[in-house]
């Protein structure tokens, strides 16, 4: 078998296929979490109020991480779906019509 015949094979590291997570969640969805629960801890400017924030942070960071572990790109997706709601409709049938392409879709 001669060197030209065989396939090339280009190896693929693994962290140039992974999704971006931190602390095991979306990184963005997380960094929008902190900088909610700063911004409620600091306008609240009392202990209970710091509290509060931390409770909603650990929460959200646990339903962030439930959500990643189910499918690490499931907030673009469901972003995908809202913006091409109008182009899939829910039900169609033999004699339904068929939607209009919206102008701006490509």
């Amino acid at each position: 078998m001669d060197h030209a015949d065989k396939p090339r094979e280009i190896a693929i590291h693994q962290s140039a296929n992974r999704p971006n997570l931190l602390l095991g969640a979306d990184r963005e969805l997380v960094l929008v979490t902190v900088m909610v629960s700063g911004g409620l801890a600091f306008s609240l400017a009392c202990w209970w109020g710091v509290g509060v924030a931390a409770a909603l942070w650990v929460g959200s960071i646990a339903a962030l991480q439930r959500m990643a572990k189910a499918d690490p790109l499931l907030r673009r997706v469901y972003l995908r779906h809202i913006r091409y709601a109008a182009f899939y409709p829910a039900k169609s049938g033999l004699r339904s019509p068929s939607p209009e392409t919206p102008a701006n879709w490509r």
